[in-house]
């Protein structure tokens, strides 16, 4: 007959699968607790740097070189083409306003030199001439009036006597006619004499204006002329400092060409690359700090240059009062340049730990310096030398500041001496 069979509850293969379970839990329990939170590691003393956390006075800055120039620079550039013919002075000497720095020759230039004032030569002479002629002319008509002034008193006198010997019936009335008309006559061509003067003088005036006009535009050009070949000589327009001369003895310069250039001597600036991350916290005004032979400078940014460079942008910089004794132009300056006002704050000292914890966290040094313990943290504004603390840390804290780059898991340091 049939026999009914019970089910088992707990079976060797049910016991085992939870047995296999729980060994897998207990697996990944342990490796939590070995590699995650609770984790430990070892490390020497000597192999590790502690700071200590501190209240102090914090700026934000940032290091920036600079390269010292003159306050003002002037080029020296060619006026006129030419091929150097004389180096009056060298390069780096020191030059006053309007001496002569370099000879240039150009003969076409000499040449038309040479016709302008053959020109100006040849129209006073035309103008001599006109004037003489003119001259002569004006003398010829005033003789000629004085014969028709001559002329016209012998006919008025003869008039007069014709007429009372007339009206006396001495004389007919054909010979009184005759006189009369011979007086109207003469009147007329005084008249029309004295016009030919005027008109005369007139055009003698407008001839001797177009003259005078031509003259002074030919002067003009002549003066011109002159200043052109005269700036074949190259000067120093101001006093100062002769450099970058690029000019050899027969070499050729165009009009307009580079020669050099003339610092002058009335202060310095320093030209001063920055980042381009920092061009909206920079601004005219903007002070820095620099140490020459044992001595603080301060500097000013005057002036910004936005324009963007590989990644940098340019301010000048003048210093504000005294100038280092002995600075040259070209010569480097390392400057720290603020980026806000100084103001007390909890710093930490800048070290490799920031590369792993981003400034998160770090390992604080507990009081008997035989351990570290992983605590969270917030860092705010930086300088070359600290960070400012903003949580997690107390003044007096001690910090391990070197790399973490071998222990970014761990959760506790003990340090062994």
């Amino acid at each position: 007959m049939d026999r009914k069979i019970e089910k088992k509850t707990w079976t060797k293969k049910r016991i085992l699968a939870i047995a296999g379970v729980v060994a897998l839990i207990g697996l990944i329990t342990a490796s939590f607790a070995l590699g995650g939170g609770g984790s430990k590691l070892n490390v020497q003393s000597e192999r590790i740097t502690v700071s200590e956390v501190k209240q102090g006075a914090f700026q934000e800055f940032i290091p920036v070189n600079g390269v010292i120039m003159p306050l003002t620079t002037i080029y020296l550039d060619a006026v006129e083409g030419g091929r150097v013919e004389e180096k009056l002075v060298e390069d780096g000497a020191v030059v006053r306003k309007g001496q002569p720095i370099l000879r240039l020759s150009n003969t076409d230039l000499e040449l038309s030199l040479v016709n302008q004032q053959t020109s100006v030569y040849n129209l006073i002479t035309q103008m001599q001439i006109a004037r003489n002629a003119a001259q002569q002319n004006t003398t010829t008509k005033l003789n000629q009036m004085t014969d028709v002034e001559s002329t016209l008193k012998e006919a008025k006198r003869v008039y007069e006597l014709n007429k009372t010997l007339y009206e006396q019936k001495a004389i007919g009335l054909q010979e009184f006619k005759q006189s009369e008309n011979n007086y109207q006559y003469q009147l007329e061509k005084k008249k029309l004499t004295e016009q030919i003067l005027a008109q005369d003088k007139t055009s003698n005036a407008q001839q001797v204006a177009q003259a005078q006009t031509s003259f002074r535009g030919a002067a003009t050009a002549l003066d011109v002329m002159k200043r052109k070949v005269g700036d074949l000589i190259v000067r120093a327009p101001v006093d100062g400092q002769l450099t970058s001369l690029e000019a050899e003895i027969g070499q050729s310069k165009n009009k307009g060409e580079r020669l050099g250039q003339i610092d002058v001597l009335n202060g310095y600036k320093v030209r001063v690359d920055i980042d381009e991350h920092y061009l909206p916290r920079v601004f005219n005004g903007l002070q820095g700090e620099a140490t020459l032979a044992g001595k603080t400078y301060t500097l000013t940014i005057t002036k910004i240059y936005t324009q963007v460079a590989n990644n940098r942008f340019q301010v000048d910089m003048r210093f504000e009062g005294a100038v280092p004794d002995g600075i040259r132009r070209g010569q480097t300056l390392q400057i720290r340049l603020a980026l806000s006002d100084e103001t007390q704050a909890l710093l930490l000292p800048k070290g490799g730990f920031y590369q792993q914890s981003g400034g998160n966290w770090v390992f604080r040094v507990s009081p008997d310096g035989s351990t570290a313990y992983k605590v969270d943290v917030q860092l705010g504004r930086q300088n070359p030398d600290y960070y400012e603390v903003m949580s997690g840390l107390k003044p007096g804290d001690k910090v391990i500041t070197s790399s973490y780059e071998t222990y970014t898991n761990m959760q506790e340091l003990t340090i062994k001496k």
